[in-house]
């Protein structure tokens, strides 16, 4: 692997998980600020964000790439339910959206307590139906990537959305901005990232709460630090290694917090995801840029 600059191996099992033949693909350019990747098997495409451009663009493995939604509503995260259906995080409409089958969008969440949300930025969604979200104040903040304006919320909360009811409860409200999140495989733990560094003299870190009936969170602790950057997205592979967009590229983390190693990109890296026919291929997404690696171990996110 030493001949591959693209790898910074710091730990022997992280040698085992990457391909030293392997390439990082610039896929597409272009962009302004490239965000929220998710991959649809079924449809053989992975859609992502550019959010200061207000679209949301897809591309195939044969190489098309098309404008899927314009405007967008400045959409952040995305990733799907397990129905397959598109969940999206709107900085514009400061909302947590759902795109049916037929195309109309369904509002899942725009405010908590009679005041309308931050900019909802990051999104995840449990087996049994709840959406989980992270609402700072990145999409409010200028009208680069949302619509300028004060936040109503006192605190930078994550949220979860009862399925059945549709209510909001704040299962987290002590983050500075909280961004990226992620269940583990067996969904016994969701780990969230604290971006708060990229504007505050705090640490850059990822914190795991244990999950508790699948709607509260128990148990704060940290997680890890990244030593380049903050962490914004991340997902885990099946064997419970995380790995987490950093300034520097992707780093990957053991599920006891160990950092085995890094895949440099040459653009800041914003989050990533697993995808192609055998969940193999990770996408990446960079500043203007979408990028991609295939890699030994396979991630863990449905469908």
């Amino acid at each position: 692997m030493g001949d591959n600059p693209i790898y910074e191996i710091r730990d022997e099992r992280f040698g085992a998980m990457v391909i030293g033949s392997a390439g990082l693909e610039e896929l597409y350019s272009g962009c302004r600020w490239t965000e929220g990747p998710v991959w649809f098997s079924d449809l053989n495409c992975l859609l992502w964000s550019d959010i200061p451009n207000e679209r949301m663009i897809r591309w195939t493995p044969d190489g098309t790439v098309s404008v899927f939604r314009s405007p967008s509503n400045y959409v952040n995260g995305n990733t799907r339910d397990r129905q397959g259906r598109l969940v999206s995080c709107e900085h514009g409409g400061r909302r947590v959206t759902r795109t049916e089958t037929d195309g109309t969008i369904t509002v899942l969440a725009d405010s908590y307590q009679g005041k309308r949300l931050n900019s909802p930025n990051d999104v995840v969604v449990h087996s049994d139906g709840g959406v989980w979200f992270t609402d700072p104040t990145y999409g409010i903040l200028s009208d680069y990537e949302g619509h300028k304006a004060e936040p109503e919320q006192p605190t930078r909360n994550v949220y979860r959305i009862d399925p059945a009811s549709g209510a909001i409860d704040a299962v987290v409200e002590d983050f500075i901005q909280p961004n990226g999140l992620a269940f583990s495989p067996d969904e016994t733990k969701l780990y969230i990232a604290d971006s708060g560094s990229a504007k505050h003299e705090v640490p850059r870190h990822i914190r795991v709460f244990d999950v508790i009936d699948g709607r509260a969170l128990a148990n704060s602790r940290y997680f890890c630090s990244l030593d380049v950057g903050h962490p914004d997205g991340f997902r885990f592979d099946v064997a419970g290694n995380l790995w987490t967009s950093a300034s520097d590229g992707v780093h990957c983390f053991s599920p006891d917090g160990t950092l085995l190693g890094k895949i440099r990109v040459p653009q800041t890296v914003s989050n990533l995801t697993f995808g192609g026919p055998k969940k193999n291929r990770l996408f990446i997404t960079a500043t203007r840029s979408v990028y991609s690696i295939y890699i030994k171990t396979t991630g863990a996110q449905y469908p």
